[in-house]
């Protein structure tokens, strides 16, 4: 199976692999699992064969039969065609409560963070991803990695595995290694769709004071953002990758 360059497909060929993921994801006989870019199936054969169903979103409509191939006589898994930012993941019936995949490494980011809110039946994520996209989920501030993903996630969630992962593990090899992540819900913060606007929003413009990043995107604006950090104890000079996670969330109640 030759894979599509344009849709960035590397997929899972050392099953090796398989056995951390497992460990990392804690699964259980009754588990409901959402895997996104089954692509050739190795992953989605070894979670259907250890939990009672498996929702798995592809993209590509050509890897079907090569899907049904490897998954065989298994009748627990619900093949979904389509993008997964665009399919209503909520709407899987039995919601799923586990997010593991090998996701594709151009969604990985909006995914994740559309999940904290879109999916809340999901309690635990154990996912793959490029080395750099793991090392942002859960920066800490004043860190180059440190971004909107890395407050969003460490205010909704708390990392619980983290595992390297060699490039030699796909076909083709990509050009750089990855990184399997282990987290679970924490709890959703009160007016998590506006505070998620301010967030990206806070970090649009990584260069710029964070009044003047908020501005410029819209949200508020640069007097009404100083008089808010003023009141929770900030300088108005501030840069969004200067605050804690837990202060963006006061900045968010500052402002409404």
């Amino acid at each position: 199976m030759a894979p599509n360059r344009q849709l960035g497909q590397h997929f899972l060929a050392d099953e090796n692999i398989l056995g951390v993921i497992g460990r990392l994801a804690a699964l259980e006989p009754d588990d409901v699992v959402l895997e996104v870019g089954p692509g050739l199936g190795v992953l989605t054969a070894y979670l259907a064969d250890r939990t009672t169903r498996v929702h798995a979103v592809e993209l590509d409509r050509s890897l079907e039969p090569h899907l049904r191939a490897r998954l065989g006589t298994r009748t627990n898994v619900d093949l979904v065609f389509g993008d997964a930012l665009a399919v209503d993941l909520g709407a899987l019936a039995p919601p799923p409560a586990k997010l593991v995949a090998n996701l594709p490494y151009n969604i990985a980011t909006p995914l994740l963070v559309e999940s904290l809110d879109g999916l809340p039946s999901v309690a635990n994520w154990c996912v793959m991803v490029q080395r750099e996209v793991a090392d942002r989920l859960f920066a800490q501030p004043r860190t180059k990695a440190y971004g909107s993903v890395s407050v969003l996630l460490q205010l909704a969630t708390e990392r619980t595995g983290f595992h390297p992962v060699s490039r030699t593990v796909f076909r083709p090899q990509p050009n750089v290694d990855s990184a399997l992540v282990a987290f679970r819900r924490t709890s959703l913060p009160d007016g998590y769709p506006r505070l998620k606007r301010i967030v990206n929003a806070s970090f649009a413009h990584r260069r710029k004071v964070l009044g003047n990043s908020v501005e410029l995107a819209g949200v508020a604006g640069r007097e009404q953002v100083a008089e808010a950090l003023a009141a929770i104890g900030v300088q108005p000079g501030v840069r969004a990758e200067e605050l804690e996670p837990p202060q963006f969330v006061e900045l968010a109640r500052a402002l409404a």
